[in-house]
């Protein structure tokens, strides 16, 4: 069923002053910046150099991603890995990582790694007491929101997202007012004021099902309008959208697929579900990033395009080397504000520490636990 209605700020005349979000670089605007930890005291910096010890003990770790990073990159990387999983044990710290994080951070250092919805489910089982980050900020966010107690870091607060930079918690009140009654969906790519205003959350493995799940005729979907019209695409409900965009997943055309097929009638091409819809209609498979990955690991093709973020092809290379990864990719670059050096700072330091209001996250947890309580 086609979108039956997409709206954005210019359409909201009574829209607050100071509420525009910054779309196109991707800044949050909805959250302070992270503040410094307030638990813990500093430790020093460890010594920072490539010596025979260092070779041996991250000799493993060089075997998951020898496909990926050269020989001649991996003195340079392997001092600081073997200096953030010494720390991480000192600190008690687990560390998390999003499928488009490097490979050095990924497959080296994060101790559970995977989509949002993986993310968001494995923080509901963290022990540790102090949780690491490595993802952009609604990430961290989401990760605070379902462990209150413990303390959240980011590496680099500044590592935003266009598209949770698209909304407001305030546009979503307007939505309700101009659509009273209409249940609200907001993609887990959004910001806690977001989340606390939405009736549930959902990822791009489970928006068809978390949409169907109200079991109402209409509902207002926030706030990426490409996955907004893949679910429309499989589903009855009518869907109202919103006018936001991934920057990384937007940039990609059908055109460009096309060329690689007229080269190599061959390949494979699987694509994420924010890209445009002529990019989705050239693609083998749509999913998301868990089910991108399983489907590689499943059909094992010879050749791939992977429509998504270029680590995360590097990360599936690393693990399925036979696999030969054709380009186009596209960085993100809020992902890649989060580094091995970085990381190290932030178990060094206990900082940037992720803090939401209580009363706020009160809200925005109902609509993410709801997500996860979901039946299949």
């Amino acid at each position: 069923m086609p979108i039956t209605g997409i709206y954005g700020p210019d359409d909201f005349a009574n829209r607050p002053q100071g509420q525009i979000t910054g779309q196109v670089t991707g800044q949050i605007t909805a959250s302070p910046r992270a503040a410094p930890a307030r638990t813990g005291l500093p430790l020093p910096a460890p010594a920072l150099e490539w010596t025979p010890e260092v070779e041996r003990a991250t000799a493993p770790l060089y075997e998951r991603v020898k496909h990926v990073i050269p020989p001649i990159e991996w003195p340079l990387m392997a001092p600081t890995i073997q200096a953030i999983n010494e720390l991480k044990r000192a600190r008690g710290a687990v560390i998390l990582a999003h499928n488009y994080q490097a490979p050095e951070i990924f497959h080296c250092v994060a101790d559970i790694g995977g989509d949002s919805l993986q993310l968001a489910v494995e923080a509901t089982k963290v022990e540790a007491n102090v949780i690491v980050q490595c993802g952009v900020h609604f990430m961290a966010e989401t990760s605070k929101l379902l462990n209150p107690d413990k303390t959240v870091l980011i590496p680099d607060s500044r590592a935003g997202c266009s598209l949770a930079a698209s909304i407001t918690g305030a546009d979503v009140r307007l939505l309700r007012e101009k659509f009273p009654g209409v249940p609200v969906v907001a993609y887990v790519n959004t910001s806690a004021e977001v989340k606390a205003e939405v009736d549930i959350c959902c990822t791009s493995s489970n928006a068809v099902q978390v949409v169907e799940s109200l079991n109402a005729p209409s509902v207002i979907f926030l706030p990426d309008r490409y996955l907004a019209t893949y679910v429309a695409s499989k589903t009855d409900v009518k869907i109202i959208a919103w006018k936001g965009a991934c920057e990384v997943h937007e940039r990609f055309k059908g055109e460009e697929l096309r060329a690689f097929r007229e080269a190599d009638p061959s390949v494979q091409i699987i694509a994420h579900p924010e890209c445009p819809p002529d990019v989705l209609a050239e693609a083998d498979f749509t999913g998301s990033t868990a089910h991108m990955i399983n489907w590689v690991r499943e059909k094992r093709p010879r050749r791939l395009v992977m429509i998504t973020e270029c680590s995360m092809a590097d990360n599936v290379r690393a693990e399925l080397p036979d696999v030969e990864m054709l380009r186009p990719c596209n960085l993100c670059p809020h992902m890649k504000r989060i580094t091995l050096a970085n990381i190290l700072q932030s178990l060094l330091t206990l900082g940037e520490e992720v803090t939401i209001d209580p009363a706020l996250a009160m809200r925005a947890r109902r609509s993410v636990e709801r997500m996860i309580n979901l039946k299949n």
